[in-house]
């Protein structure tokens, strides 16, 4: 999925509420997750933590986009989702050439 295992995701109610601003829910951005999607370093976005993009479909076939960040708690490698998309419909365009 991201190069090694994850055990979960950090949800609390600062994230939970960010990411489904555009109407994306929490099962599917973890679906997503699930769906094995493109994972891309976020340069422009990583000031204070390394920050990446997902993007994919959920298991519905809605092409999603998701900013997120990687975080060990406890010896458990979690993803943390900053906020969540659907993409746009050049952004579909150019996903499925690649």
């Amino acid at each position: 999925m991201i190069g090694f295992d994850i055990d979960g995701f950090d949800w609390d109610r600062g994230n939970r509420a960010k990411c489904q601003t555009h109407g994306v829910s929490i099962a599917e951005i973890e679906e997503l997750f699930q769906n094995e999607p493109r994972v891309a370093p976020d340069p422009k976005h990583s000031q204070e933590e390394d920050r990446l993009l997902a993007v994919g479909r959920t298991s519905a076939g809605r092409p999603v986009l998701v900013a997120f960040t990687l975080r060990s708690r406890e010896g458990l490698h979690l993803i943390r989702p900053i906020t969540a998309r659907y993409m746009h419909g050049r952004e579909v365009a150019a996903y499925e050439e690649l």
